[in-house]
């Protein structure tokens, strides 16, 4: 896996090995299905790669970031600030 086109930094692997690294830092994936210059298998091989990420598949969007994908972003963004609110105060 490539992180652009001509994978210019990183070895084949080198972001799915270091992706448990990431183990305890939660994490939200957005992508649209029709994106074509990045195929779904990518974002898909990262959340089962970092033990706590979820992939959110915007099925009617490609890379551009319609209104779809901005409610996911809002919406992964209101819950990780819930979250933080939360530790906060405990």
């Amino acid at each position: 896996m490539n992180a652009s086109c001509d994978a210019a930094w990183l070895g084949e692997t080198e972001l799915l090995d270091g992706m448990p690294r990431l183990a305890g830092i939660p994490g939200v994936l957005i992508h649209g299905r029709r994106d074509v210059s990045s195929p779904l298998a990518v974002p898909a091989a990262l959340a089962r790669a970092w033990p706590d990420a979820e992939l959110v598949v915007i099925e009617d969007e490609g890379h551009g970031a319609g209104a779809r994908t901005t409610e996911a972003i809002v919406a992964a963004t209101d819950r990780f600030s819930r979250a933080a609110r939360s530790r906060a105060r405990a």
